[in-house]
């Protein structure tokens, strides 16, 4: 193929086309982009909203990937990114680069197999059980009829089966009647419908496309697992790159619980002696009365008593998954049970490896050594309590440096991937060297191990900065006269304080909190002192609230942590945005607090190290809502003293926009005030 037109010039065409604006940070970024493909180096983009990222890497991936013939691959982490990418700007990018790149570029979007309709287990496989918790629930079992007709009549019209595309949607209960997971699926050769099957086509599709949308669940799969789920490619673009090691952690996390094992046991039902049925029960049942009998915590060894049942549910599952046979040993057509035997085979094998990992988590003496954090958690599913012990990595760097860095070029790239002003705490994260001169070893985060010499990845960062003039546009107050926040919840000062601030501001408040617990008390306070309405989150669906909150100005929404990244509102509903308190973790998350101890036994700053720099990049998050267009104008309120006061104020600082500081409460509302009147 000919030599096709520069990134410049491609990038200028595409924004034409597309009725924007071309800004210096998104040609800075595109360029970077293009240079980190060319060169075969990693790159990481701290790219502000109303940059236009998503442009800047979309032409010189879709410029690579038809002159070099091999498909990108682009990351999300939010289903909302993904169907931006794949509804408007693909689309519209294709068409305005036909000519150009003398063709038109192909893309295609993939997801996990359990997000499609399978055929197979549609037509031949009986419904589950009722879960535990809706066993006596008459309103919880007619939900889920109600769901599975629907269902059922979708299935029969649907021409893609992805879940996305049913709307409303259904529970995750209803949704498990008619999916498969990848290790459940019987395989295109086996499967009676393997040739219409929706996830194979889908699969198909994306092997020919120039340009693959896919999401971090499903690229940690890629990485985790022996078996190829993405398509060839030879680079990688991660948007929402702040979300990555949260979601490959949570791919990596196994779980081992007494109702997944009678689950196992069920699925096992008519296939194999009941014997081994008898045995599956039994280990569920002992695993119940020893997990009833300790503490939710982490888990430093296998407290006693534990091992042994552990061990008995191990054989348990071992002998199950032996006597239902080798997966793929018959072709489905010849044996009625495949589909069953399928669900079984892989129930049996995730509570066998489950118990085998937790057995041999403390294999080495020294816990530093130890790669996996282990603990038991007490979780609250309707009014019941399901004790599940947890096995998450201490650090994913080692697997992302591997099996990602060191397999294609990466680009990763999101509005807040500095904390403390540095790239470098969220690098050493993803495994990557520390580019500081000045800085603590790469091990001190996240527990991660330091890649020796030989291991040595070259990479780059950038910041393109903002359109936005944050000085001019937004004020950061912080309410440095509160006292510091306690552990007894909102104090009254706190809702006094809150109260000034949305009268002033004549509504328009996203409250931002630390727990559902605070969001919920500050609605039922509140409600009962401002003559403007509150949204509360769990009220009803997030998506419909935040349609509501945008389309009236006076309307507030409070809630938690998916707002703090979640929520796109533009223009006059949106001039308040309040922090309760620093977002720190939980003092007692096992995961965090192991990475913290891992990273002080090295001689590092644990806090500094985790805790901050998970609190930095979410106070970013949180902050990030209130500009989302040049028009903006507002002001950001964060409660906790402790950002003023705090030795490590000044790293939280350095880590937010450069918005205008004061600690006058007069003259925040003056400014909220004065802006309610020019808006309608």
């Amino acid at each position: 193929m000919s030599e096709l037109p520069p990134v410049s010039d491609l990038l200028a065409l595409a924004v034409t086309a597309l009725g924007g604006t071309e800004r210096d940070g998104q040609m800075t970024m595109a360029a970077a982009v293009d240079h980190a493909i060319d060169t075969k180096e990693h790159l990481a983009v701290q790219a502000g909203t109303g940059t236009g990222k998503s442009l800047a890497y979309l032409v010189p991936s879709l410029r690579h990937a038809v002159r070099s013939g091999r498909t990108v691959v682009v990351s999300t982490a939010t289903i909302a990114l993904q169907r931006q990418l794949i509804d408007r700007d693909l689309p519209r990018l294709a068409e305005a680069l036909s000519t150009p790149l003398k063709r038109t570029p192909r893309f295609a979007i993939l997801k996990g197999r359990n997000n499609y309709v399978c055929l197979n287990k549609l037509h031949n496989t009986p419904p589950d059980d009722p879960a535990e918790a809706e066993l006596f629930d008459a309103f919880a079992i007619s939900r889920l009829g109600r769901e599975v007709a629907r269902l059922t009549e979708w299935a029969s019209d649907t021409q893609t089966g992805d879940r996305d595309e049913l709307t409303p949607g259904v529970s995750d209960r209803a949704w498990r009647q008619f999916s498969v997971s990848s290790r459940e699926c019987l395989g295109k050769s086996r499967c009676p419908y393997g040739q219409d099957c929706f996830a194979e086509r889908v699969r198909t599709e994306s092997a020919q496309a120039d340009v693959v949308v896919t999401n971090h669940a499903l690229l940690a799969i890629d990485a985790i697992s022996e078996v190829q789920v993405l398509p060839e490619h030879d680079v990688v673009i991660v948007d929402e790159a702040h979300d990555l090691v949260d979601r490959v952690t949570g791919m990596a996390t196994a779980e081992l619980s007494p109702t997944a094992i009678g689950a196992a046991a069920r699925r096992c039902a008519k296939l194999v002696d009941e014997r081994e049925i008898d045995r599956l029960e039994g280990a569920a049942e002992a695993w119940h009365t020893v997990l009833d009998e300790l503490p939710a915590s982490r888990w430093d060894e296998l407290p006693d008593g534990v091992s042994a049942v552990l061990a008995a549910v191990r054989d348990a599952a071992w002998n199950a998954r032996t006597a239902l046979g080798p997966q793929g040993g018959t072709p489905a057509q010849a044996d009625p049970d495949a589909a069953a035997r399928n669900l079984a085979l892989a129930a049996v094998e995730d509570v066998h490896d489950s118990a085998v990992r937790a057995l041999t988590a403390f294999d080495a003496a020294d816990p530093a050594a130890r790669r996996d954090v282990v603990w038991l958690a007490a979780d609250e599913i309707r009014g019941t309590t399901r004790r599940t012990v947890r096995m998450a990595p201490l650090s994913v760097g080692g697997l992302l440096r591997s099996r990602l860095f060191g397999a294609a070029t990466v680009v990763l790239t999101s509005a807040t991937l500095q904390s403390g002003g540095s790239f470098d705490g969220l690098a050493t994260t993803w495994g990557l060297p520390a580019q500081s001169s000045n800085r603590p070893d790469p091990a001190m985060a996240n527990g991660a191990q330091a890649p020796s010499d030989a291991d040595a990845i070259r990479w780059n960062c950038l910041d393109v900065g903002s359109p936005f003039d944050h000085a001019a546009s937004g004020i950061l107050y912080v309410a440095a006269h509160l006292p510091a926040p306690g552990r007894e919840g909102l104090a009254s000062s706190y809702l006094d304080e809150i109260e000034r601030l949305i009268t002033a501001a004549g509504g328009r408040t996203l409250g931002l909190f630390s727990s559902m617990r605070a969001a919920r008390a500050a609605t039922e306070a509140l409600r009962g002192r401002l003559s403007t309405p509150v949204l509360c989150q769990g009220d009803d669906a997030t998506g419909a609230l935040v349609q509501r909150f945008a389309a009236d100005p006076q309307t507030s929404l409070f809630g938690t942590l998916s707002l703090w990244q979640g929520v796109d509102v533009p223009g006059p509903s949106l001039s308040l945005v309040i922090l309760d308190r620093i977002p720190f973790p939980r003092p007692d998350d096992p995961l965090l607090t192991a990475r913290q101890r891992a990273v002080e036994s090295r001689g590092g700053n644990g806090f500094m190290a985790v805790a901050a720099a998970h609190a930095a990049l979410l106070l970013a998050q949180g902050t990030g809502r209130l500009l989302r267009s040049v028009d903006d104008r507002g002001v950001v309120a964060v409660l906790d003293s402790r950002l003023a006061t705090a030795r490590y104020s000044g790293y939280l600082r350095a880590s937010l926009p450069p918005f205008w500081e004061t600690a006058d409460p007069e003259v925040v509302l003056g400014a909220l005030r004065r802006l309610a009147e020019t808006r309608p």
